[in-house]
């Protein structure tokens, strides 16, 4: 199954991660998109923004009309919220363009601890 990762990393750790692996020559078990604070994930993942994701996850690709229609959403809407996922990495365009969540599963990691 195909899985993503989101989590919560500083960008130094996040590109020491990369290169260690990189240099191991090692194969990560997930796709990571990291997030430079928690504030920033919940600022891309919004509530309709992740309901968007459920509807899309192992659909393939499809139209941005037919994800509106998946979650009862006007298509203006729902077409801001594809943007903002395509520049964060979630989503994928296809060369017809269509959209396409390309995982099968989300994982969300973060840690909240005392100051």
């Amino acid at each position: 199954m195909r899985t993503v990762i989101l989590d919560v990393r500083d960008p130094k750790e996040s590109m020491a991660g990369f290169a260690r692996a990189w240099n191991l020559n090692q194969k990560q078990e997930a796709d990571r998109i990291s997030f430079a604070t928690p504030e920033l994930l919940w600022k891309v993942l919004t509530a309709k923004r992740w309901e968007l994701l459920k509807a899309l996850c192992g659909a393939g690709p499809i139209s941005i009309r037919e994800a509106a229609r998946r979650v009862s959403r006007d298509v203006k809407g729902v077409h801001g919220d594809v943007t903002a996922l395509l520049e964060a990495g979630l989503l994928n365009r296809t060369e017809s363009g269509a959209i396409e969540f390309p995982y099968e599963a989300i994982k969300v990691e973060f840690l909240l601890q005392a100051a």
